[in-house]
């Protein structure tokens, strides 16, 4: 048997936390089988404009490196992969349940159903529908009609006895048909509901593993019943656990970002986006800004990769110790027997330090690469930048080090790519450094070395400054922080010495006298 699963988002606009996870375990799993990953459409919301909703669901798939053998843009043999296109089908099940007695035409107001909920609510006890408006012959149609009563088409589920299920992560799972309600599986307006578009796809996809989030555990009754009464296969299951909230037992939502920020460690994560965006001109107001949001990450800068590798491990994990793999590994390793029941806490903590780990194991040409688009974007750097270009940011980031977590955060360093006449100052660092005489006279001497100092490298201009400090009599940072305000307009940054190095001598030579000369002082 061919292992086929299948990932069948609604074309909202955005791909959340916890979708991801789920495509990402559908994925790894058919891959880990050698098997196929089917990406379905379930767009059956006729005001939504599909093809600009679904573009950010699709780029995100991709971005993340999770590909589908068969769907939107690949296409396949077992087409249309939208259900919007798939009506037919769904209109012959119906036709099928009713023909063999698995569903009925129900003419029931809305207010009937209801009175009847709220006498067995009164009652206390369980609500089932009496069935009172079902028409059971083409005579009872036209009675009801006749009424002027329109008809949705309902399952006319068991009333008793028991539905066994053998989940892959929840083991042996029975509903009670008794509880079970007749669900409406057709509309009075002729469209068709989730549960029969899903089962009716899932047979004509040849889906084996139905792996979903566990929400969809109580739609699992209503379906079996669907797929026994069709005569279908029913498919191997495995219900996920959901992604908590950080440091919570309660399912992660894009609509709770208010609540989030209260916790320290989700705050810094946005309040990193929001600084990187605002650089670039991204829309900081748009749903898919949200670290709940998966296109959140990639406009900051994360590394998909880093993004799997987290997400991989919300919920399950190889062993006690086991945490950094590579894609290849993931597909190796992983297994539905090894995911957990209980539901997975987002940790903004420690998705950060899977980033940092998989950003500092990149090459510096890598670097390079995902950084050049950030200081495109926000003007500092010409497209394409040149091979002299590339190897000047490739310095400024070796410097900065680990303060570069995203690729975003080279944006911090933007004094290393402001022309030195339009260099921005930091006002209150200019009065603390600068504003004292002294500290303007020993800038002014450091300047008249740097002029004819070689050879001027790092080692060397660190010897050199220490040198001078000894002659003027002087503490280091009396000469580090003035200087350090001068070349770059800003208090702190990584290595002075770096810094002089990377700008090189002309650039210090000028930022140097534009700093003197903006602190009262000229040559």
């Amino acid at each position: 048997m061919t292992i086929r699963t299948r990932f069948a988002p609604s074309p909202t606009g955005y791909l959340h936390i916890g979708g991801v996870r789920t495509a990402l375990y559908n994925w790894l799993f058919a891959r880990k089988h050698g098997g196929q990953f089917i990406l379905r459409i379930d767009d059956t919301d006729r005001q939504r404009n599909v093809e600009e909703a679904l573009r950010p669901i699709l780029d995100g798939l991709r971005w993340l490196g999770i590909d589908w053998d068969e769907g939107p843009e690949v296409g396949g043999p077992l087409g249309p992969y939208y259900q919007s296109q798939r009506v037919d089908r769904y209109r012959d099940a119906v036709e099928r349940l009713v023909a063999s007695g698995g569903a009925y035409y129900d003419y029931a107001a809305a207010e009937e159903i209801q009175a009847e909920r709220a006498e067995a609510e009164r009652q206390k006890r369980t609500f089932r529908y009496s069935r009172r408006f079902m028409a059971e012959t083409v005579a009872d149609r036209r009675r009801f009609e006749a009424e002027g009563r329109r008809a949705v088409v309902r399952l006319k589920m068991p009333g008793e006895g028991k539905l066994i299920i053998d989940d892959a992560i929840r083991g042996r799972v029975e509903f009670d048909w008794a509880n079970e309600q007749d669900h409406v599986v057709q509309r009075a307006d002729g469209s068709f509901l989730y549960h029969l578009a899903n089962v009716v796809d899932d047979r004509d996809f040849q889906i084996t593993h139905v792996i979903r989030a566990e929400e969809h555990l109580s739609n699992t009754p209503r379906q079996a019943f669907i797929i026994e009464t069709l005569g279908y296969e029913r498919p191997a299951y495995a219900h996920l656990p959901f992604v908590a909230e950080p440091g919570s037992h309660t399912k992660l939502s894009k609509r709770k970002l208010n609540k989030y920020l209260k916790d320290r460690d989700f705050a810094e994560l946005l309040e990193r986006g929001r600084k990187i965006a605002a650089r670039i001109g991204h829309p900081l107001e748009a749903d898919a800004f949200n670290p709940v949001i998966v296109d959140f990450y990639r406009s900051v800068g994360f590394l998909p990769e880093a993004i799997v590798n987290y997400l991989a491990l919300l919920g399950w994990a190889l062993d006690d110790k086991t945490e950094h793999f590579s894609r290849p590994e993931l597909i190796a390793a992983f297994s539905l027997a090894r995911v957990n029941k209980a539901p997975a806490s987002f940790d903004p903590r420690k998705l950060m330090a899977f980033q940092e780990r998989h950003f500092h194991a990149l090459s510096p040409e890598r670097k390079v690469e995902l950084v050049v688009p950030f200081l495109e974007k926000a003007g500092l750097v010409q497209s394409p930048p040149s091979n002299e270009r590339k190897k000047y940011i490739e310095n400024v980031t070796a410097a900065a080090g680990d303060r570069i977590k995203v690729a975003g955060d080279i944006l911090d360093s933007d004094d290393f790519f402001q022309a030195d006449d339009r260099l921005e100052y930091d006002e209150k660092a200019v009065e603390k450094n600068l504003g004292k005489e002294e500290a303007l006279e020993l800038l002014t001497k450091l300047r008249d070395r740097l002029a004819t100092f070689e050879p001027f490298t790092p080692d060397a201009l660190e010897a050199m400054l220490r040198e001078f400090v000894e002659t003027e009599r002087i503490k280091i940072g009396q000469l580090i922080h003035p200087l350090r305000v001068a070349l770059t307009g800003k208090s702190i940054g990584f290595g002075l010495f770096d810094t002089l190095a990377i700008l090189g001598r002309e650039r210090c030579l000028r930022r140097i006298e534009r700093a003197l000369a903006a602190a009262g002082k000229t040559s």
